[in-house]
């Protein structure tokens, strides 16, 4: 590890070469801890839901069980209450663990990376991987409604703020290190190695912001990722997209957008019912007086009562079970045969999905909620498309294309990251030829959700992030000059350089000015004091007669011009530490046009800052 740092420290900062090393070496943890963390999933549904319910959740059809069809034996009965006490189990042993060694673990995930970027220079303890990965295999393992984005966005950006911190980085690059290790979990575990790359630029902000520095890290860790991950794949599943779809998927129409537009509106209504339970379903729980570790185990139990308390009243049909788990059966079914699923059941396996998800992962559970994002999505697009084909069978020909671009709208929607949705969710079904309505559909509903946002820790732009604190003091005061500022109109007492200090002491005493200009007598500048600087003779008389202006003043005067950006002068202000700077003229720099005060330059850059996030808001 010491020759690796020495090696590192021998690169520049921008230097391509130390991020290549960097994100290589972040890439392989990403994907190793993604293939342990898939690894432990299935481990935890063989030995529960299988093992004691007799029941494995239905996956996408380029998932790869490493238990094959989980073993269970022909005529073996299924026990869906056996379910609910399996996932009870569950959320009390994930509580236990995060509640007991690692409270920051709880939750999706996401949010809690993003959080550290910002507020916490991009630091993540070093149990918060370990803890996250079993945690999370438990609750969804066990039949929790999560998804796997959140736990491995964590995962990953753990090992990327672990590794910059053995290797003594600066935050900065703490920072670049966590969001790309978060890039290259995702991209490895949904097999997007593009989209990992961009949602680590992406998430951290809710308004159209981007973190530029992170992208090229991002993409080459996530490429890494990948990889390594898909190494563990079967190979007839190792490069193929997550979800399978129909073999005949066209272009949709130009005027097909008018009903995807369609799509979109209900899309962000069913997006704001989701982020207003989640968030209600949170405050909730944390108004329950009892320890938090018990939390998630009645969360489990509620949603265990409602998926399958839906089963039974759905007439023991097994799609209804998408509540639970991780649901890409379903929404794979929507994907390929929308119409065998029928509407009433995509409809309420979304609408119970906002439910589910909500009571597994606000009442503490630890889960992500993109994959959710995804069967809400999806079913709501299925259903929609549904619709639309026996409405307007000559132009909705593909009820399928809906439940894709519906996956992708609801949580480009939700999350305030259209691009990376858009190229993640084309990565995970191949569906490159519904890339048009699946842009139009994530801008609207991009657009009309920017009120609402399933990543609190999420600020708005990199001006109100801590990260970034001081960037755009100097990319403001770089825009702005000294001829703005400074006032023309104040009279200042100009010192000759051969007045005598009883004189100067006089002039001081009707004056509130604090830095006097010394001048010669052409009238040009040749140095500067301040009151500060006279006090010290105050008490010696003696030499108040033999002493001038000269033997005062500081003969190297810094000094700045009307021309000059207000970032010139703040660096002068700190430079000398004073807080008034003479304005010369450029063209001679003896020439006193004036001066600048420190206090004027702050108030000027705050007045603004708020004009322009003023502008931000109401643009």
């Amino acid at each position: 590890m010491n020759q690796l740092q020495k090696l590192l420290t021998t690169f520049d900062v921008k230097a391509s070469g130390k991020w290549i090393v960097l994100s290589i070496l972040v890439g392989v943890v990403a994907g190793v801890g993604a293939i342990l963390f898939h690894l432990a999933g299935q481990i935890v549904v063989e030995t529960s839901l299988v093992h004691f319910a007799s029941y494995a959740p239905r996956e996408a059809l380029g998932e790869h069980s490493v238990f094959g069809d989980h073993g269970i034996p022909e005529g073996t009965v299924f026990s869906p209450w056996m379910i609910v006490l399996v996932m009870t189990v569950g959320g009390l042993l994930s509580g236990f663990l995060v509640y007991t060694y690692a409270p920051d673990a709880e939750g999706h995930g996401t949010d809690a990376a993003i959080d550290a970027f910002h507020n916490k220079r991009g630091f993540i303890r070093a149990r918060i991987p370990v803890v996250k990965t079993i945690a999370s295999a438990i609750t969804i393992g066990t039949g929790g409604s999560a998804g796997r984005e959140g736990p491995i966005a964590q995962i990953g950006a753990g090992f990327g703020s672990i590794l910059a911190t053995v290797l003594k980085l600066s935050p900065r690059d703490r920072r670049i290190m966590l969001a790309a290790g978060m890039g290259a979990g995702v991209g490895a575990i949904f097999r997007a190695p593009l989209a990992g790359a961009l949602f680590a630029a992406e998430i951290l902000y809710s308004e159209s912001d981007f973190e530029a520095d992170v992208v090229i890290p991002a993409a080459t860790a996530s490429i890494i990722g990948y990889s390594v991950y898909c190494v563990s794949l079967p190979e007839h599943i190792r490069f193929a997209p997550l979800f399978s779809l129909r073999e005949d998927l066209a272009p949709a129409a130009t005027m097909e957008l008018l009903p995807f537009a369609a799509l979109a509106i209900i899309l962000v209504a069913v997006g704001i019912l989701y982020i207003k339970v989640f968030y209600g379903t949170h405050q909730l729980f944390h108004r329950i007086p009892i320890p938090p570790h018990f939390k998630p185990a009645i969360g489990a139990a509620l949603a265990g009562c409602v998926g399958v308390g839906l089963y039974i009243g759905f007439g023991e049909d097994r799609r209804m079970l998408a509540v639970l788990s991780t649901g890409y059966g379903t929404l794979q079914d929507s994907l390929t045969d929308s119409a065998s699923v029928g509407i009433g059941i995509m409809l309420t396996v979304a609408l119970i999905k906002i439910l589910t998800t909500s009571l597994t992962i606000s009442s503490g559970g630890s889960g992500g909620v993109f994959g959710p994002s995804m069967v809400i999505g999806g079913c709501v697009g299925g259903a929609v498309g549904q619709w639309f084909h026996g409405l307007w069978p000559e132009l909705v020909r593909q009820p399928e294309a809906y439940a894709i671009v519906g996956m992708a709208g609801f949580f480009a929607g939700c999350a305030h990251a259209p691009f990376s949705t858009i190229i993640m969710v084309s990565e995970m079904t191949g569906g490159y030829e519904l890339l048009l309505p699946t842009m139009w559909v994530s801008t609207l509903c991009f657009m009309m959700s920017r009120r609402w946002k399933l990543y609190s820790k999420q600020v708005p732009t990199r001006l109100e992030s801590p990260a970034h604190r001081g960037d755009f003091l100097v990319d403001i005061l770089e825009g702005l000059t000294v001829a703005e500022v400074y006032d023309r109109q104040r009279s200042i007492i100009r010192i000759p350089e051969s007045m005598q200090l009883h004189q100067i002491v006089h002039a001081l005493s009707t004056t509130k000015q604090h830095y006097f200009p010394v001048v010669n007598d052409k009238g040009e500048l040749v140095g500067i004091f301040s009151g500060d600087d006279v006090r010290s003779y105050l008490y010696d008389e003696t030499i108040w007669q033999l002493a001038t202006a000269n033997d005062v003043m500081n003969p190297n005067v810094v000094s700045v011009t009307p021309e000059d950006d207000l970032n010139v002068a703040m660096r002068a202000f700190t430079a000398v530490a004073i807080d008034e700077l003479p304005v010369v003229d450029p063209e001679n720099r003896r020439k006193l046009l004036g001066t600048l005060r420190h206090k004027d330059t702050i108030t000027f850059y705050n007045r603004r800052l708020m004009e322009y996030k003023r502008a931000q808001e109401e643009g």
